[in-house]
């Protein structure tokens, strides 16, 4: 009969044979077209940040929907922060959902992915929050942190009178998924009576130290390299040692979640297997699972880093995944 197995995964997902020709041949145009143009760290921050908005990069420009620009309190005086909040087109208020955008913690903003908040906007009739928290290298840690954290506070204090129903809901995408992990961890202690239905944490970087083993993959240049990634990390965190970045309240992967189960919301985790990320999804969902808590880890074969803000035409795995967040919110209303 065996022995029964306390660990569950489907190795048929990470297998290369898995991947579809199309997302192999997506991702080879990929590396292509990101040879085309500078690093953000050649050009400097500030510039490619409005090269990217100009659509001078191998990024496209943003694509603008019908959203509002707002402005959330801040713990500093005389400063507020710029938030991006789409509403559900059907005109009906669920709840709320705070979204923190990705972008290394040096690029981006609250405005740069619309289509994906339209999307989390009707996908179960949330008003989405997008934070504009502040920016590495002019405003490293843990200034970016705190405009979530505060971000985060007001809405579980003032959400529904503000849009119509609670928070509910948390998410991100890569560095916006570990500023989402973290500003959960950070409710915890400042509305500790709180508790957020779920997260959705999508393709996130949850261990800033050593990193996690595929970390050190980067045989293709695929979105990130290691030098990308190295590079993020001194903007965001300069001058920090390897075991300063093994805090949790910097990497969330090295937080204590024993006992925190019951406090915990559910957690959806996604991830492509061409993302140098992976195992941070893997390695943190099965962590929160191990907590107690609900945790879903998905998996989508040939996908790269950032592939969600593709068209589902372009990328097997984008239309599932999607519909994955769907359920998942909905599960959880």
């Amino acid at each position: 009969m065996g022995i029964k197995n306390d660990f569950a995964l489907d190795a048929s997902k990470f297998d290369q044979n898995s991947v579809s020709k199309k997302n192999e041949a997506f991702n080879e145009t990929l590396i292509k077209v990101a040879q085309g143009g500078p690093r953000w760290y050649e050009v400097g921050a500030a510039k490619y940040r409005k090269m990217r908005e100009n659509g001078e990069t191998p990024i496209p420009k943003p694509t603008m929907l019908d959203g509002d620009d707002i402005h959330l309190p801040s713990r500093e005086a005389g400063r507020a922060i710029p938030c991006r909040v789409m509403r559900p087109s059907s005109g009906e208020v669920k709840g709320v959902y705070m979204h923190i955008h990705g972008g290394g913690w040096v690029l981006m903003s609250e405005r740069y992915q619309d289509p994906l908040l339209r999307f989390l906007a009707d996908a179960a009739n949330l008003v989405v929050v997008s934070v504009g928290y502040r920016l590495a290298p002019e405003d490293p840690f843990p200034k970016g942190n705190e405009d979530c954290y505060d971000a985060a506070e007001y809405l579980v204090d003032n959400a529904r009178a503000k849009f119509g129903g609670d928070l509910l809901f948390m998410g991100g995408e890569s560095a916006g998924a570990h500023l989402a992990a973290l500003a959960t961890f950070h409710l915890l202690t400042t509305r500790p009576s709180f508790r957020l239905h779920a997260l959705n944490l999508v393709f996130g970087c949850f261990d800033l130290a050593g990193m996690t083993p595929f970390m050190h993959n980067f045989a293709r240049p695929l979105v990130i390299d290691r030098d990308i990634m190295d590079h993020y990390i001194a903007a965001y965190l300069p001058g920090t040692t390897e075991a300063e970045r093994r805090d949790p309240s910097i990497s969330p992967i090295y937080k204590d979640l024993r006992g925190l189960g019951p406090k915990l919301p559910a957690a959806l985790f996604t991830v492509g297997t061409e993302d140098c990320l992976r195992d941070d999804s893997v390695f943190m969902g099965a962590k929160w699972r191990m907590s107690g808590a609900e945790a879903v880890v998905k998996i989508y074969p040939g996908c790269p880093h950032g592939f969600v803000f593709y068209e589902e035409e372009a990328l097997d795995g984008v239309k599932e995944c999607k519909e994955d967040m769907r359920t998942f919110l909905r599960e959880h209303m």
